[in-house]
């Protein structure tokens, strides 16, 4: 393996950054293929380049067979991660849903009566400020913010701190109504309309979820629609 695309392997693995090594068996010919770009001797093969981000949409190493002969691609996939903001009902729902779909959940609510380990058992719950607690958690491509408390006071610093970061996905409770005023909140911010696109607001599909269950059925939903929608340029 070359010395330069090691290094390169090593520090998106400290990152936090999704990548796939594919090796041609033949030759050892190798390519590190990230979300949007791709380096080494075959990162200019477009098969390479699409079997390695359908591994990585997958989070699956394995063998294929290509046009230029089997690869083994090898998937470094980051744990994906849900931050919670708000240890409401729908809160309750969601974090034991998102676990099950393989995500390390933390809750944060600085409201101590919300926030206790009686109504979220075996679940990291911080009663942090959430700009603090984001500041400490630090968001990344593997992460998900989502805002539930309807509480401007909660929900603006969060979802400020989540635009500021790389994560993968934002979502906020919340009527289009409220959503519009959110917007506009940020916005004096300072936040630019692309930046605020980042947010699903109003969050989850739409599928006519009424109940704490089915919001939070809406909310795994989307989050898992987005994190395993193709890469753009793939």
């Amino acid at each position: 393996m070359q010395s330069s695309l090691l290094e390169r392997l090593i520090r998106a693995r400290d990152e936090r950054r999704a990548v796939v090594l594919a090796t041609r068996l033949e030759d050892g010919q190798q390519a590190l293929v990230f979300a949007k770009s791709a380096e080494g001797p075959l990162a200019g093969d477009e098969t390479v380049v699409e079997a390695a981000r359908q591994a990585m949409l997958t989070d699956r190493s394995g063998v294929v067979e290509t046009g230029i002969g089997k690869l083994f691609l090898h998937a470094y996939v980051p744990s994906p991660r849900l931050i919670v903001v708000g240890a409401v009902h729908i809160a309750q729902a969601l974090v034991p849903m998102a676990a099950m779909a393989g995500y390390y959940v933390t809750v944060i609510d600085p409201r101590r009566a919300f926030a206790s380990d009686s109504r979220f058992p075996n679940v990291t719950v911080l009663t942090d400020w959430p700009d603090e607690a984001l500041e400490t958690l630090k968001p990344d491509r593997a992460t998900a913010v989502v805002t539930l408390t309807h509480d401007p006071k909660l929900d603006d610093p969060a979802l400020a701190a989540a635009l500021k970061s790389q994560c993968f996905y934002i979502g906020a409770l919340g009527s289009k109504r409220t959503h519009d005023k959110r917007l506009s909140r940020l916005g004096e911010m300072g936040f630019s309309p692309d930046d605020m696109a980042r947010i699903h607001g109003p969050v989850g599909l739409n599928i006519g979820a009424l109940s704490p269950a089915e919001i939070a059925v809406s909310i795994v939903g989307q989050i898992t629609q987005v994190r395993r929608r193709k890469p753009e340029g793939a």
